[in-house]
């Protein structure tokens, strides 16, 4: 199946989910403003990867855990975007959902799209042990222990000067847990055994990092058409980031670090699970500055 088909289908489900009797169209509305403004999919795309590369063929209910997560993804996005958080005008190249509709309605429409995650991977048509399973880690990926509690860090660092480890611990959390959770989950869904999830989970753990990385690099070094967003964003806002903190060069040196690590990581899956790992190698490939 081709990536654009993926794609396609991540934003179908969710449209389907979206499609039922509604209760508040403006709702709805503000909702799929965000959810259709684009973006990588970068989580969903990793996950349905990852379930490919270990030989599963993919359904609707494996969508669905896509779906939800990338809902609550863009449910971030909108709540980090408002005034009180990093207070931006624009995301993916359009005006924020605050923006556009008022400052209410985002909150809103980020409620409903943590909460509405929930309910779409409750209905997906797996057991109900590997549904338990897959709702817990979503939720411990993003609520108190891991993205919103990262995202309290991140705002009691602002114009503090951080170590290398208190910064990582931000965003180990911030970001780092919603990445990580596509290795998670796959490992639930293809009931790995305990070594196996270990390894997914530090592999993912470790793209997570990178990933974050990468975007301190590019926060500093790209305009907004690359980012589809206002750049130099915590440089005004006096954060913390891995090229202050490491300067730029050492911060791409840590971004390759940290990239190889996700390559060791696959390649264990691959000696050890027969994992087909050629899509996610392209997809860490991507991720360097030079990809």
């Amino acid at each position: 199946m081709k990536q654009v088909e993926r794609l396609n289908w991540i934003e179908q489900v969710i449209l389907d989910f979206y499609g039922q009797e509604p209760v508040a169209l403006r709702l709805i509305e503000t909702i799929l403003y965000s959810i259709q403004a684009g973006g990588k999919r970068l989580r969903p795309l990793l996950l349905l990867e990852l379930l490919e590369g270990f030989g599963l063929s993919l359904t609707t209910a494996h969508v669905q855990v896509a779906a939800a997560l990338e809902m609550i993804h863009t449910g971030s996005l909108i709540h980090d975007d408002l005034p009180a958080m990093d207070d931006d005008d624009y995301r993916r190249g359009r005006l924020t959902s605050h923006k556009k509709f008022g400052e209410d309605r985002a909150i809103l429409a980020g409620d409903s799209l943590f909460l509405d995650s929930y309910a779409l991977v409750a209905s997906a048509e797996l057991s109900s042990q590997i549904r338990v399973e897959l709702i817990a880690e979503l939720s411990k990926a993003a609520g108190t222990f891991g993205m919103v509690g990262g995202q309290v860090l991140d705002m009691e660092g602002e114009k503090r000067k951080l170590n290398l480890s208190e910064l990582q611990a931000i965003h180990a959390h911030k970001t780092g847990k919603l990445l990580a959770y596509p290795f998670v989950a796959a490992g639930i869904m293809v009931e790995a055994d305990a070594k196996m999830k270990n390894i997914l989970q530090e592999t993912g753990e470790w793209l997570g990092l990178a990933f974050q990385v990468r975007d301190d690099i590019l926060d500093v070094t790209a305009s907004f058409e690359e980012l589809g967003k206002t750049p130099h964003k915590d440089l005004v806002a006096d954060k913390s980031t891995y090229p202050a903190l490491l300067g730029l060069e050492e911060a791409k040196d840590y971004l390759e670090m940290s990239l190889d690590r996700v390559v060791t990581g696959l390649v264990a899956l691959e000696e050890q699970a027969g994992f087909q790992a050629d899509k996610i190698r392209e997809i860490v490939e991507s991720l360097r500055l030079d990809g």
